[in-house]
């Protein structure tokens, strides 16, 4: 393939191996770099290396023939080449980046050595060297603060309390994983946690990380209150990796600004992932990732069709092992005036499900156990169709098990 067509793919992530891999399916393969040293992998299951029940291999994705590992630092838009960190070029046709996202540091004072690195003991939850990082430093009776009580601090809490660690839990937000979850399903999360011996704080600020001889010993709370730690796991969300695409003039808000055809604002260079924006919206999930790859290895192979419109994604969370917690939650979590709400709770089996109809449409759910129905509503809510009227929304709601 000459340099002029070809299809270079910056980032061996979800989006940018299933992207590399539907291209050769559709007989335009690709050139996918990747600056990770460890074979592709599903990121989404870290937290499962991190509490032993995967090995890292098991979680490794598939990789493409034409795999380079690399780190790009530049872009030259006019020649059409990239730049690596070794500084070879690489000519590009069409460039993807694909370069997802940073985990986000917060502004602790303590955080960073004087040269500018984490102290011994504090672990961002990113990447497979973070999580193996993690899995060297956690035994038994070790003392952790999980920083953090979005999805990825729940599931890095419980991962670490099923290795024998000392979990504390602490979230800023008023109760866990608010941005997913209506108050009764976290609710029902902390719980789970706290059987597992994880204490949690929430509507709790940190504000300090205390170390000695350059590792952590402590944390300290806004109110002054410390706690002793060995661990600490920032937690604290994500933020795009789009400084390469800054720095080659592209049009960037929080994300790298894309179109329905994913193309930036050079329309030889496209974007896919956790580092694309489109219509003002940043997913950071994987749902998206891939629905976007599959778009655009459908219009770099010669569609003239397809299109990418957005993705009504549900987020699911499934925690394995002994104490089994699976979740889902979906669209508008929390009801409006006006809206019709259906809502089964049974305490003893710690199970929850609620769902939010709006004229007769599902806008929202959250699921807690028992997922038989997920399949079901969560067709009901990306059709946005009207709910059947024969037996109402309720009936329907609740009878019909699709699976999941």
């Amino acid at each position: 393939m000459t340099s002029n067509t070809r299809v270079v793919v910056i980032g061996a992530g979800l989006a940018g191996v299933r992207l590399a891999r539907r291209l050769g399916e559709l007989g335009t393969p690709a050139l996918l770099v990747g600056e990770e040293e460890h074979r592709p992998y599903n990121r989404v299951l870290l937290a499962e290396v991190l509490a032993g029940r995967y090995s890292p291999d098991v979680i490794a994705l598939p990789a493409p023939a034409g795999l380079t590992r690399s780190r790009v630092t530049g872009i030259d838009r006019e020649a059409r080449t990239v730049t690596c960190a070794d500084g070879s070029l690489i000519d590009y046709g069409t460039l993807v980046l694909a370069t997802g996202s940073n985990p986000v540091l917060p502004p602790l004072r303590g955080l960073f050595t004087p040269d500018h690195v984490l102290p011994e003991g504090v672990h961002a939850f990113r990447t497979m060297d973070d999580c193996l990082g993690l899995s060297k430093a956690v035994r038994p009776g070790v003392r952790a603060v999980v920083i953090g009580g979005g999805l990825l601090g729940v599931s890095a809490a419980r991962a670490l309390a099923q290795r024998g660690a000392q979990v504390v839990l602490a979230q800023q937000a008023e109760r866990l994983m608010e941005r997913q979850l209506d108050p009764a399903a976290s609710k029902l999360v902390r719980r789970h946690l706290k059987d597992l011996g994880v204490e949690v704080h929430t509507e709790c600020r940190v504000r300090d990380v205390r170390c000695v001889g350059g590792a952590v010993r402590s944390v300290e709370m806004a109110d002054g209150y410390a706690l002793d730690a060995d661990l600490v796991v920032l937690a604290c969300g994500v933020r795009p990796r789009a400084g390469i695409a800054k720095e080659a003039g592209l049009a960037v808000h929080k994300g790298i600004l894309v179109d329905d055809e994913l193309r930036t604002s050079d329309p030889h260079i496209r974007a896919i992932g956790d580092c694309a924006q489109h219509e003002g919206t940043l997913y950071g999930l994987a749902a998206p990732a891939l629905e976007q790859a599959d778009v655009l290895a459908e219009l770099l192979a010669g569609s003239a069709t397809a299109r990418y419109t957005g993705t009504r994604s549900l987020t699911r969370l499934t925690l394995a092992g002994q104490d089994f917690l699976d979740l889902a939650a979906f669209g508008e979590t929390e009801a409006l005036p006006g809206d019709d709400v259906v809502q089964l709770t049974d305490a003893t089996r710690g199970t929850y499900r609620k769902v939010v109809v709006r004229d007769d449409r599902l806008v929202g759910g959250v699921l807690v156990g028992e997922l038989g129905t997920v399949g079901a509503l969560a067709r009901a809510w990306e059709g946005a169709e009207p709910l059947p009227s024969d037996g109402g929304p309720l009936l329907h709601l609740l009878t019909n098990d699709g699976g999941s």
